[in-house]
């Protein structure tokens, strides 16, 4: 392929800022065709970010031959159905995370990718992101010679719509449509990445529950896993926490020292060794799914590869199946 041209399906609120100008950005890359169920807010997309088509269809986005390549952006119930649409189509395929609800429907995705031999990328963007390239840089460099443990601690309070009289949570937490709650939405960056720094996790077990009753996901988990190397670790995720005790940190114990960093709210690195300790801040670009998706035109073009494919995507949703079956 010359030039990737792009049509999203589901041009909603992460295409706004995160992922959406990015395909405008890059060198080789336009964003041709939009697509979401309800056409006005649709059209409205198209004509904020200057795209030429717009649609209310998917199947009719899908089969534009002005579209090679495709974006999806929908909730995870519907990546599997979209996903093997496109790769029969021959058009390679980004999918969103979670990959799909679970690990079989993305193993199905996967399959059909090698059967057409059509690729597929799924948007764990933090394989590309400086922050996280620096966190595997100060892992691969031993700063705190060999990594023995891991720990993961994600406490967060309800969000606004969840609670009260007149609560309406969000698509997030009902299993139906994303496979399971926040700990799926977010937990499967977290995951995702620690295999791209530490290596492949063998196994995972935990205790997942609904303790708050606020929705029909779970809202609390607990989890051990270990990895091919040697290393183990734990964590914890509260998504019905007080705001007072809000948590999101990662800490790599090493044989010499200890790193802490965030994987969604804060942009420092503490490098903590037996002589020093060291902070590095790294703020996330504007458009935070821009590396990745640069590294997906290259690819398509024949001239690099991309870091987060369908196989790495997959183990991700697998892990959580582990951790919460």
């Amino acid at each position: 392929m010359n030039a990737i041209k792009w049509g999203i399906i589901g041009c909603g609120d992460v295409t706004e800022k995160k992922s959406g100008p990015a395909f405008q950005n890059i060198e080789h890359s336009e964003l041709v065709a939009v697509m979401r169920r309800d056409g006005e807010k649709a059209a409205d997309y198209a004509r904020r970010h200057n795209v030429p088509k717009w649609y209310d269809d998917a199947d009719q986005l899908l089969n534009d031959p002005d579209v090679n390549a495709i974006y999806i952006a929908t909730p995870p119930g519907s990546h599997e159905d979209y996903t093997l649409k496109a790769l029969r189509l021959g058009k390679p395929v980004y999918v969103e995370k979670p990959m799909a609800r679970n690990a079989k429907e993305c193993d199905e995705m996967v399959r059909v990718s090698r059967e057409t031999g059509t690729p597929l990328f799924v948007a764990y963007y933090r394989r590309c992101l400086p922050y996280f390239l620096k966190v595997k840089e100060l892992i691969d460099e031993k700063v705190i010679g060999d990594i023995r443990l891991v720990n993961i601690a994600l406490h967060w309070p309800p969000y606004p719509e969840e609670i009260g009289p007149d609560a309406q949570p969000r698509w997030r937490v009902d299993p139906e449509i994303s496979g399971g709650g926040h700990f799926h939405d977010l937990a499967s960056h977290q995951f995702d990445f620690l295999e791209f720094a530490l290596g492949p996790i063998t196994s995972a077990k935990g205790i997942s529950r609904n303790q708050a009753g606020l929705y029909a996901a779970d809202d609390v988990v607990m989890a051990n896993f270990e990895f091919a190397s040697g290393v183990v670790g734990s964590g914890s995720w509260c998504f019905t926490g007080s705001k007072r005790h809000r948590v999101d940190e990662a800490h790599l114990l090493g044989t010499e020292g200890k790193i802490t960093f965030s994987f969604f709210e804060k942009f420092t690195i503490k490098v903590e060794t037996q002589d020093d300790t060291q902070e590095y801040e790294l703020p996330y670009p504007p458009h935070v799914q821009q590396p990745l998706v640069e590294t997906i035109v290259a690819e398509l073009r024949g001239e690099g590869t991309c870091p987060s494919k369908g196989e790495s995507g997959a183990k991700a949703n697998l892990i959580l199946d582990w951790i919460t079956e």
